[in-house]
């Protein structure tokens, strides 16, 4: 099933329960984009929100990891009741499937990311580790870029080793989505996808969250 996740980087801080409460009953899944401004050009939120919309979030909440050391967190992720927490593989390396085992260990469904000038290829000894990826479709740090077309390539490719493995594991896609492209980005082979200005830019988010979905 196709789903989008609306990232609260987009949302109305001043209202933010108001666009939570509208996730929970238009959404698929709270998307929650952590930047520390050093592994990316950017600072957004910490966990002083997340715990706030815990609180009150009863669609799964989904944490994009966009900071060095992100296993200094995932402790804290796991408390908040996070479902799904991606990290990047620019940001762990090595310690990839070390990371992947630790969320799984806390509960978490592990996902790894990579922004757009990594090969995709770097996903592929994680399958069958991980329980999705982030294939980011603009680079990390901004909301509101163009969507990178060459991107449904590197999905597509994704999908297909995926399959030629026999493995089990869901492709997320953040960055430029619209209702423009959303159709292509789907059959590419994405699963969840995140959309941020798409859907708080929009003069009625709930029903671009269902145009978003195809509903």
């Amino acid at each position: 099933m196709f789903q989008i996740a609306p990232s609260i980087l987009a949302a109305d801080f001043l209202h933010l329960e108001k666009d939570i409460e509208l996730i929970n009953r238009c959404g698929d899944i709270i998307h929650l984009d952590v930047m520390d401004g050093t592994l990316v050009p950017n600072i957004s939120f910490g966990f002083s929100v997340i715990d706030q919309v815990a609180k009150i979030a009863r669609a799964p909440m989904d944490a994009h990891l966009m900071v060095v050391h992100p296993e200094r967190w995932f402790e804290k992720v796991a408390k908040d009741g996070v479902q799904m927490c991606s990290f990047h593989w620019e940001a762990a390396g090595r310690s990839t499937s070390r990371f992947i085992e630790k969320l799984h260990a806390l509960g978490v469904k592990a996902g790894v990311a990579i922004n757009p000038d990594v090969p995709v290829s770097r996903l592929y000894p994680y399958i069958g580790k991980a329980d999705y990826f982030l294939v980011m479709s603009v680079f990390a740090g901004f909301g509101g870029q163009k969507f990178i077309y060459e991107t449904l390539d590197r999905v597509a490719a994704l999908k297909a080793e995926i399959a030629r493995r026999g493995a089990k594991a869901l492709i997320e896609i953040d960055g430029g989505v619209y209702a423009d492209n959303v159709r292509a980005v789907e059959e590419a082979g994405v699963d969840i996808a995140v959309a941020g200005s798409a859907v708080f830019g929009a003069p009625d988010p709930a029903a671009a969250i269902s145009a978003l979905r195809g509903a």
